[in-house]
């Protein structure tokens, strides 16, 4: 349950003030302790009351007159920098309460906008619109499109961006493929590849039969001319004569 809001008025009942008196005595006592000790200020409370003949001094007398003596010794205006009275208080409260009922009131008036511009999506004409209705309606709405226009180019420079990293991405995969020599030539101070033609066993029994003969026996005269000349048949199966002086 919350604690009922306290009317800041003089309490016309003597008993009722007298009582308030010592409670709010006692409060402000604890709460100048609390400070002094939690941020390690020099601090004084000294309270005049018609309940007692003397004054209440907190921490003491002598504690008390070394706060003072300290405060003596500003100047004059600094002194007064942020003193106040009940009245200069009261008055504090008035202005910042002000402000916030302006705040407040500016909150509501566009809110209340806000809700006729969506009833005019609707299909709702402004006939019964005052000047000054159509002349907020029209403020709000060109806030509405300045914040469209700024998130469409939000929008932009982000795809923007997007597309220069993909590029990116793109061309650093193809400097990757170049240094690699992924389907290019040699590069420079390098050797070109050439195949490596195997005549070992597996490779000789793809060949013809006569070639294999003639590879083994190759002092023999396999018949295929005379001793001068000798015939090689291709593999179109026409012979096709050489001069054996083209052999050594």
């Amino acid at each position: 349950m919350t604690r009922k809001k306290v009317k800041l008025a003089f309490i016309a009942n003597d008993s009722a003030r007298k009582a308030t008196f010592k409670k709010r005595k006692k409060g402000l006592m604890k709460k100048v302790s609390e400070l002094s000790t939690l941020c390690g200020i020099d601090a004084c409370a000294i309270i005049y009351s018609p309940y007692e003949s003397q004054p209440e001094v907190w921490p003491n007398t002598a504690g008390a007159q070394r706060v003072l003596t300290q405060f003596k010794r500003m100047p004059e205006m600094e002194q007064s920098k942020k003193m106040v009275n009940q009245e200069g208080f009261i008055r504090q409260r008035i202005a910042k309460a002000t402000e916030q009922l302006k705040k407040q009131c500016k909150d509501n008036r566009e809110k209340e906008m806000t809700e006729v511009m969506y009833q005019c999506l609707t299909g709702r004409g402004l006939q019964n619109l005052t000047m000054a209705d159509l002349h907020d309606l029209g403020w709000l709405v060109d806030q509405n499109l300045k914040e469209i226009h700024k998130r469409i180019d939000l929008l932009k420079k982000s795809a923007s961006s997007q597309v220069v990293a993909q590029g990116g991405s793109s061309k650093s995969a193809t400097s990757e493929m170049a240094r690699n020599g992924g389907g290019q030539g040699p590069g420079p101070g390098q050797q070109e590849q050439k195949p490596v033609v195997d005549l070992g066993a597996d490779a000789m029994q793809g060949r013809p039969q006569w070639f294999t003969d003639w590879v083994n026996n190759p002092n023999e005269n396999m018949g295929f001319g005379g001793d001068d000349q000798m015939m090689l048949p291709f593999g179109d199966g026409h012979g096709a004569m050489w001069s054996s002086a083209f052999f050594p």
